[in-house]
């Protein structure tokens, strides 16, 4: 999908400097040799557009970049996909590129030049029948996922990709200043969520990743998909959406809104939930842990009463994927390193009769956390 031209973020690149890309492939076979891992083997998806800017599709037909420890990379397209492969950054990068056709056995064709491998990595991402069909093309390799592999690489954002994350904050923000457009009694949750999803391409995504709209009871469903039900005066309504924007990073963002006023007891837990978000936000800061991010909200919640309606964790990762590392969650004793961006987004939900969320994405700096989304934290009353 390419963006409408003329709308904002239509000159933000679409991958980053072949230079850039040449390092992180290098440091990909560092990697790999550090985990005694003799080739990865990637698929489309993050992990290949990481490596090489090349946002191919997913099809059932196999592309497939190896990267082995030591020399040169390659990949394995369909002969339809070539032309693609080779004007993406692959064609510049020294990447060989191997078409097969439609009646060639692509998983043979890696098989038989990694048959002298003793172990490979597969993204994580890749699809089940890939795996197994590339297990009997390689009956006597060990297979390990990548993911352990590459996490370092992608853990910590270099400072293009902060501005990344940056520009899809401003423009999922210009999304949610204009909520109060759409949002009124009478219309239902899928009218309000198509007028949102409309405006998250028009500032400047390509595509739309999710869109909640969930008024009244179904806020007590932090998942939930749009619905028919009709928006009435006095529902409180979580607003949580987000998009890729045109070089493939994600935005993510979560406000709430009340038609009208609100019942007392939402109030009531709304402002223990700012308290909570706000002490999550204050504590970031490298060298404290991911779980004790999680439980500076949590224990604001807790202690109000309302723990046991917190039902879900504080934060996750954010980058060219909605939800990767690091997960801001009870258990995770990572301690947080500048360069690090996630989530962070307490929520309570009292099933029956409401919920609320409030999210920011931020990134770990040198002594505190950036929120890069600047919209107003308190409730929006319309």
């Amino acid at each position: 999908m390419t963006e409408p031209l003329g709308l904002p973020g239509t000159d933000v690149p679409h991958h980053p400097p072949l230079a850039e890309l040449a390092s992180r492939l290098e440091r990909a076979q560092r990697a790999a040799r550090a985990h005694e891992v003799d080739a990865l083997l990637i698929t489309p998806g993050p992990d290949l557009r990481y490596l090489t800017g090349y946002d191919a599709v997913a099809l059932e037909r196999l592309t497939c970049l190896v990267v082995p420890a030591s020399g040169a990379p390659w990949i394995v397209v369909p002969r339809l996909e070539s032309p693609a492969a080779n004007a993406s950054p692959i064609g510049s990068l020294g990447v060989e590129v191997r078409e097969w056709s439609e009646t060639d056995d692509p998983y043979s064709l890696v098989g038989s030049l990694l048959a002298e491998r003793g172990r490979v990595a597969l993204d994580n991402h890749m699809w089940a029948e890939k795996v197994l069909r590339l297990r009997a093309a390689m009956p006597h390799v060990d297979q390990m996922l990548a993911g352990p592999v590459l996490r370092e690489l992608r853990l910590c954002k270099t400072d293009a990709e902060i501005m990344a994350l940056t520009r899809a904050g401003a423009a999922i923000d210009r999304v949610h200043a204009r909520v109060h457009e759409w949002l009124r009694p009478g219309r239902t949750e899928l009218e309000v969520g198509k007028d949102i999803a409309e405006a998250i391409i028009a500032e400047g995504h390509v595509r739309v990743d999710f869109v909640i709209v969930a008024s009244g009871p179904n806020g007590a469903s932090p998942h939930h998909e749009l619905s028919d039900r009709v928006i009435e005066v006095g529902d409180p309504v979580v607003v949580d959406i987000g998009g890729t924007m045109p070089d493939g990073y994600c935005s993510d963002e979560t406000r709430m809104y009340s038609v009208g006023q609100p019942p007392a007891q939402f109030l009531e837990y709304y402002a223990v939930l700012l308290a909570a978000q706000e002490a999550a936000c204050r504590h970031v800061a490298p060298g404290v842990t991911a779980e004790s991010v999680d439980q500076a909200a949590r224990w604001i919640i807790d202690e109000a009463g309302f723990g046991e309606y917190f039902i879900h964790r504080t934060g996750h990762g954010i980058g060219l994927e909605t939800h990767e590392e690091p997960y801001i969650v009870r258990g995770n004793t990572e301690e947080l390193r500048p360069g690090m961006a996630f989530s962070i987004e307490p929520g309570i939900y009292l099933p029956g009769r409401h919920g609320a969320r409030i999210e920011d994405i931020l990134v770990c700096g040198s002594q505190t956390g950036e929120r890069l989304n600047h919209r107003p934290r308190e409730l929006i009353i319309l």
